[in-house]
Formats: structure tokens, C-alpha cells, sequence
């Protein structure tokens, strides 16, 4: 369904039913509700789902601004329209970034967080590109210029975009299988814009490092071992930082633990709910 939050036309999906689970996508631009969808799919026995395209992703309206504070609105938006008091809260990659954001803003709102292959600040670029160079060889189309244009929001336009992601795509998964990632790529709507201001103008501004302290809500975080983009030091910060935060490393995954290691993905989730 659509629903109309803060002006804009944001695509929802809504599975299950009991006590609500809203998960936020990562990568403004290129990410979507589906991947989230999919990941708590099993946990629909107990639990409703809610999944979305944020703001300037997937089916949702393209209406700047696409800021943290924007994004941060509309899922408050979104939980009041479904008439939600508390909720749960789950962010991947840089859905971390906004499940970190409103958790902060709205405490009260937050009955558990659970951030995956997520970091508190843009402090792991330098090491990112580094791994990502170190692959080279393996990968060849994978070149510093690229990586520097992703990184630093300068991609031209959507097809553009899309070029460049297809280079370092079979980075994400800790073991490659080309026929996988390249239907992965060809779901993918790609919006140049969103993606540039969250990298240009959101990211280098981003370090939550100091206010982890402030969470309160039960947090369990995620991260798969042979994460390239926000590897397991990243989720160690966040554990560290929030009070009595639980930390699960997956041994067999990369930026995707909630695929590659999608039965003990649910397992962990599930008990951890449970138990917190």
C-alpha cells in the first residue's frame, strides 16, 4: 500500500500479526523494503512486519529533503498513522544510521533495537575502500576513482549509479555468486540523488559515537564477519556504547547475515525478543 506521511507517498508492506517489528532498509537510493521483508519474513508467525521504501528509495516519492532528520520524521510519521505507541525497531547498514537517530529522538516510542551491519559514525571509510582495493585483483572492474565517487556522492546519474554499484556488488556477500548478485543489481531502482546528499551532505556529518550511552531500549547488534563496508569493529563501538547491548558475529556472512545465515538470522532475533 501507499501511505501519505510528511507529504510524501511512501510504499508500506505489512505482514503478520502481534507486537510490531518496523524495519528500516539501507542505502538511500538504491535500497528498498523488500530485502527487510524477506529477512523478517519467518518471524511473521509471531510478530507483524512492517517494511517500507524510505523517502527518495524504491516505490516511494522522490521529494528532497533527504536528510537523517526527514527520514527520522517520516518513520515517527509512519508509526503514528498505524497507530503504534511502541514499537520495534531494526535498521540494516544505513538504516542503522536512522534506527540510531530515532532512538535518540524518540526513546519512548523504542520497546527494543536491533542494528545490523551498521556503524555510530562514518569513521570506517579509509578502511572500506582499502578492503575494497585489496580485492582488485579479484575483481577487476573494483578502482579507486569509482570507489571515491560512491563514497564521496558524486555519482552523475541513476545509470551512472548503477554502474558503479554493479563494481563493488560482489563485495557484499562473503562468498560470491555471480548469478545471485546480478539479479540483485537488476531489482534495484536506482536514484542518483538520494544517494548523493546522503553521501555528500548526511554521512560526513554523522558520528553518534558519544550518545550511544543514551539508548535505554534492549539492543542487539548484528554484523557478519567478512563485512567490507561496516566491518565488525564498527559493530563493536555500538555494543560497547550501549548499555547491556548484546553483540552476535556471523561467522559465514558478510553485509548480509539476515541472507546468507537467514535460519540462525531468525533464531537470534527471535531469542533475543524472547529473552530482553
Amino acid at each position: 500500500m501507499f501511505i501519505t506521511i510528511n507529504g510524501a507517498e511512501l510504499f508500506v508492506d505489512i505482514q503478520g500479526e502481534g507486537p510490531a517489528i518496523i524495519a528500516h532498509h539501507g542505502g538511500p537510493g538504491m535500497g528498498s523494503h523488500a530485502n527487510a521483508k524477506a529477512a523478517f519474513a519467518p518471524l511473521a508467525d509471531q510478530y507483524q512486519i512492517i517494511s517500507f521504501d524510505a523517502r527518495g528509495s524504491g516505490r516511494s516519492s522522490a521529494i528532497p529533503p533527504y536528510t537523517h532528520a526527514q527520514w527520522v520524521s517520516d518513520l515517527d510519521g509512519l508509526r503514528a498513522h498505524l497507530g503504534l505507541e511502541r514499537f520495534i525497531l531494526t535498521g540494516g547498514s544505513y538504516g542503522g544510521y536512522i534506527a540510531l537517530e530515532y532512538a535518540l529522538e524518540h526513546p519512548e516510542r523504542v520497546t527494543h533495537l536491533i542494528l545490523r551491519d551498521t556503524a555510530a559514525s562514518h569513521a570506517y571509510e579509509a578502511q572500506a575502500k582499502a578492503t575494497a582495493l585489496a580485492r582488485a585483483a579479484e575483481f577487476p572492474d573494483i578502482n579507486e576513482e569509482d570507489l571515491n565517487r560512491i563514497f564521496a556522492g558524486q555519482v552523475k546519474d541513476d545509470d551512472d549509479f548503477r554502474r558503479l554499484f554493479e563494481t563493488i556488488a560482489p563485495l557484499y556477500d562473503a562468498n560470491y555468486d555471480p548469478e545471485r548478485t546480478r539479479r540483485w543489481v537488476e531489482d534495484i531502482t536506482f536514484r542518483a540523488e538520494t544517494h548523493n546528499v546522503a553521501f555528500s551532505q548526511n554521512i560526513p556529518r554523522f558520528d553518534l559515537t558519544d550518545r550511544l550511552h543514551e539508548i535505554s531500549a534492549p539492543t542487539l547488534v548484528i554484523v557478519g564477519r567478512h563485512d567490507w563496508i561496516t566491518p565488525v569493529e564498527a559493530s563493536e563501538v555500538i555494543a560497547a556504547g550501549i548499555p547491556n547491548a548484546e553483540l552476535v558475529i556471523f561467522e559465514h556472512s558478510g553485509h548480509s547475515p539476515q541472507q546468507e545465515e537467514n535460519a540462525r538470522f531468525t533464531r537470534v532475533v527471535r531469542e533475543f525478543l524472547q529473552r530482553r
